[in-house]
C-alpha cells in the first residue's frame, strides 16, 4: 500500500522546499514526500475535466489560487492545532502562484506545505507520547480553566509556548473525558498513548498519492462540495460502497477534523433499524463482537475506520459514539448487527392511521417511501413485475382506496433520493399530465421532463411529509406537488441537494463532478434552499450541521423561467388558518413541547464555545444535562399518563417497536399524527372556501 513512498532525508532536499531554516535537528529523519510523474499529468487532466464538464464555470486565476491555498490549509489543519502563524506567513508566497503551478502540472507548493504539516504533526505527536510516558507527568483536574471547542475563528498559534499550552489543555481534556467515562487515569493515559502512537504511525505511512488527493480535492472543492477526485485506491473503495451487496451497517460516513461523522443512514439498513445512530453523530471507537475491546479511532483515516466497521453478515460491531444532540461531552456505546441492505426492505409501505378531528374519527392512508428505487436489471431483462417506487406506490394506493381512506399522506422523511425517473413518474400518479422538473446543463440548456400519461392513481386530498434528510429526488417530487398545489407540504425544510453528479474515469483515478442542476417547474432551484413546507414542524436536525447549506462552497439557489402548469387548489387563501390551527393544537401537545425544549437546549449548547477542564464542574454540567433530559422525558410521560422512569436507559424496553424491530420514535409519530390533523383541516377549509366561492 505504501511501497511508492519516496524515502529521502529532509537534509537532501530542504533547500528546494524552503524548510532548512525552520527544521529542528530532531526532524532530520522525516520522510519528504514528492509528487510522482503521473501526478503532474493528472492535475492537468483534472483541470481540463473541470473546465469542460463542470456545471460551474470558474476561471483558474490568482483569486482561485488563494482560495485553494486556504482550503488546503483548512483541510490539513482544521483545528489550527499544528501550523504556527510563521508557517502560514511563509505559505503566503504561494497565494498567487498555485494557479500558475497547476497549469504547468507543478505540485511543488502542495508538497512543500504538506511536508511542513507532516513535520509539525510528527513533532507534536512525539512530544505528546513522551509527555504521557514520563514518570513525572501529572494533571490537576481541580484547576479552573477552559478550552475552546470551536477554533474555526481562532488565530493561528504564534509561539511554541502558546502551542504547548494549547496542547496541554487538549491533553487534559482528553484525559478528563476518559476519566468521566469511568476509566482510571492510568488506563486513560494508556489509551491516549495508543491513540497518539497510532496517529503517528498513520502519519508516517502517508504516501505521495495521499498528498496528491488531498491537494486535488482542495481544488475541486472550489467548484462545489460534491465534486471530488478519487485516487485509484479510493476509486475502488467508492465503487465497493456503491454496491448494495456491501455487508456493513448501512451508514454514509465522512471525516471531520480527527473524527468520523455520520452523514446519513441507508434506509432499512442495520444502523437505521437499530434506531440509535443518528446523522451528525461522531464515531470515536469501534469494537468487534459482544465484548471485543473498543478500539479508539480518533485521528484515523476514513477508509480505515470504514474497514473496521465493515464485516461479515450477522456479526456484531459496537460503536463508541458522541451524539450530535448532546453537549459534546457525553458518549454512548451502540451495538449493531451487520447485514446486507435488502431492496425489498427499502420498498414503499403503507398503513392506515386513525385520527380524530373535530370530534369525528377519520382513516388516513400513509405511504412511506424510504428511497426512489428501480430494479434496472429486472427491467432490462423484460421482467413484467420489476420493482419500482411508482409501481409499488400505485399498488398501495389501490389497497388504501379499497379501505375507503379519507386522505393520503406520502411520507418522504429521511428519503435521500435515488432514481430521477421514479420521482418524475411518481408525480404522474397524482396529476393528469404536465411538466415535473427542469434540468439545466453547463451550457445553460434547459431540459423539461414531465408526465404524459393522463391517468391518475389518486385524485383525493393529500399531504407530503418531509424533513431535513429528504433530498434530491424527494425534493423534486415535493416541489412539483407544491407547485401544482396538488397537496400540502408539511414538515421541515429539506436538504437542498439540487445538483446532478457523474463519475468520469481519468488516466489515473477518477473524478466525480457536478454537471447539471435541478429546477422546479416554478423556476426555483431545489439547490441550497430545498423545499420549504407550507406548514412547518419542529426538527432536531441542525441546519448548520446537516444539509446543502451547511456545505462549504455549495452552489447557490437561483431561478430559471417558470414552465406553464396547472394549479389544483388555491392554498394561499387557507394557509394562514391552517397554520394558526396547527400552532394552537400543538401548543400543549406533550411530544411537541418535548421537541421544542430539546431544540432550544441544542441552540443554547451551541452558543457555549468553551469546555471546562475542572473535573467537578464538568461532571456537574454533564449530570445536569442528563438530568434535564430525564426530567423532560418524565414531564412528557406524565402528560401522556405514562409511568415515569428513573433512567433514560429504561426507554429502549418501554418504547414501541415496528415489525423490523426498530424503535418507533414518539416524536416522529406525533409529527405524522399532526400531519393528519393538518390534512383534515385542509379538507374542511377547502370545502368551506369552495362553498363560499360558489
Amino acid at each position: 500500500m505504501y511501497t511508492r513512498n519516496l524515502r529521502r532525508l529532509v537534509a537532501a532536499s530542504s533547500l528546494a522546499l524552503g524548510l532548512m531554516t525552520t527544521l529542528p535537528a530532531s526532524a532530520l529523519t522525516q520522510t519528504v514526500l514528492q509528487p510522482d510523474m503521473i501526478h503532474s499529468q493528472t492535475i492537468t487532466d483534472i483541470v481540463t475535466s473541470l473546465n469542460q464538464d463542470h456545471y460551474n464555470s470558474i476561471v483558474l486565476n490568482d483569486e482561485l489560487s488563494g482560495k485553494v491555498l486556504d482550503q488546503y490549509l483548512e483541510s490539513l489543519d482544521p483545528s489550527k492545532a499544528f501550523f504556527y502563524q510563521s508557517d502560514i506567513d511563509e505559505f503566503q508566497q504561494y497565494r498567487s502562484q498555485i494557479d500558475d503551478e497547476i497549469s504547468r502540472g507543478d505540485l511543488s507548493a502542495a508538497y512543500a506545505i504538506f511536508n511542513r504539516y507532516q513535520l509539525r504533526t510528527q513533532e507534536r505527536l512525539e512530544k505528546l507520547i513522551a509527555t504521557l510516558e514520563s514518570p513525572d507527568f501529572s494533571v490537576n483536574f481541580d484547576r479552573d480553566e477552559t478550552i475552546e471547542t470551536d477554533r474555526k475563528e481562532s488565530a493561528w498559534t504564534g509561539s511554541q509556548a502558546e502551542m504547548d499550552d494549547f496542547w496541554r489543555k487538549r491533553l487534559k481534556s482528553a484525559l478528563l473525558g476518559l476519566k468521566l467515562a469511568d476509566k482510571q487515569v492510568g488506563d486513560a493515559k494508556k489509551t491516549l498513548i495508543k491513540r497518539y502512537k497510532s496517529q503517528l504511525n498513520r502519519a508516517l505511512q502517508t504516501n505521495n498519492e495521499d498528498v496528491f488527493q488531498s491537494f486535488a480535492n482542495a481544488l475541486t472543492m472550489q467548484f462545489d462540495p460534491h465534486t471530488q477526485y478519487f485516487s485509484p485506491r479510493l476509486s475502488e473503495n467508492f465503487n465497493i460502497n456503491m454496491s448494495l451487496s456491501l455487508e456493513g451497517i448501512g451508514a454514509v460516513l465522512q471525516s471531520e477534523n480527527d473524527n468520523t461523522k455520520v452523514v446519513r443512514l441507508v434506509p432499512a439498513g442495520p444502523a437505521d433499524k437499530a434506531g440509535q445512530l443518528k446523522p451528525a453523530d461522531l464515531i470515536i471507537g469501534v469494537g468487534q463482537g459482544e465484548d471485543g475491546e473498543i478500539e479508539d479511532v480518533v485521528g484515523w483515516r476514513l477508509d480505515e475506520v470504514v474497514a473496521l466497521i465493515r464485516g461479515p453478515k450477522d456479526s456484531i460491531v459496537r460503536l463508541d459514539v458522541v451524539p450530535a444532540d448532546g453537549d459534546g461531552t457525553q458518549h454512548k456505546i451502540i451495538k449493531i448487527t451487520r447485514n446486507k441492505v435488502k431492496l425489498e426492505e427499502q420498498a414503499a409501505q403503507s398503513k392506515i392511521i386513525q385520527v380524530e378531528h373535530l370530534g369525528k374519527p377519520y382513516k388516513l392512508g400513509v405511504i412511506s417511501i424510504p428511497a426512489f428505487y428501480l430494479d434496472f436489471a429486472a427491467l432490462q431483462r423484460g421482467d413484467s413485475d420489476y420493482k419500482s417506487t411508482t409501481r409499488d406506490t400505485a399498488k398501495l394506493i389501490e389497497g388504501l382506496k379499497a379501505e375507503d381512506v379519507d386522505g393520503l399522506i406520502i411520507d418522504l422523511r429521511n428519503n435521500g433520493g435515488g432514481s430521477l425517473r421514479e420521482a418524475n413518474e411518481l408525480v404522474g400518479l397524482f396529476i393528469s399530465r404536465g411538466p415535473t422538473v427542469q434540468i439545466r446543463d453547463p451550457q445553460g440548456r434547459v431540459n423539461i421532463q414531465g408526465d404524459a400519461d393522463p391517468r391518475v392513481a389518486y385524485d383525493g386530498p393529500m399531504a407530503v411529509l418531509v424533513n431535513r434528510l429528504s433530498a434530491s429526488a424527494s425534493e423534486i417530487f415535493a416541489g412539483a406537488i407544491q407547485d401544482y398545489q396538488r397537496g400540502l407540504i408539511v414538515g421541515s425544510q429539506t436538504f437542498g441537494k439540487g445538483t446532478v453528479q457523474t463519475l468520469s474515469p481519468l488516466h489515473h483515478g477518477q473524478i466525480k463532478l457536478t454537471h447539471a442542476k435541478f429546477y422546479r417547474i416554478s423556476g426555483e432551484s431545489t439547490q441550497h434552499k430545498g423545499v420549504v413546507p407550507d406548514i412547518m414542524m419542529p426538527t432536531l436536525y441542525d441546519t448548520e450541521e446537516i444539509g446543502e447549506s451547511s456545505l462549504k462552497g455549495a452552489l447557490p439557489w437561483d431561478m430559471v423561467h417558470e414552465v406553464p402548469h396547472q394549479r389544483y387548489i388555491n392554498f394561499s387563501a387557507i394557509l394562514p388558518e391552517l397554520n394558526s390551527r396547527h400552532i394552537e393544537r400543538t401548543k400543549f401537545n406533550p411530544d411537541f413541547l418535548f421537541m421544542n425544549a430539546q431544540i432550544k437546549r441544542m441552540h443554547e449548547n451551541k452558543q457555549d464555545k468553551e469546555l471546562s477542564l475542572n473535573e467537578t464542574t464538568l461532571k456537574a454540567e454533564r449530570d445536569s444535562s442528563e438530568q434535564w433530559l430525564l426530567d423532560q422525558e418524565n414531564q412528557r410521560r406524565t402528560a401522556k399518563q405514562q409511568p415515569t422512569i428513573k433512567a433514560l436507559s429504561e426507554l429502549e424496553d418501554l418504547l414501541e417497536k415496528d415489525a423490523q424491530g426498530k424503535i418507533i420514535s414518539p416524536e416522529q409519530e406525533a409529527i405524522l399524527t399532526e400531519t393528519g390533523n393538518v390534512l383534515l383541516d385542509m379538507i374542511e377549509l377547502t370545502h368551506n372556501y369552495m362553498a363560499i366561492k360558489n
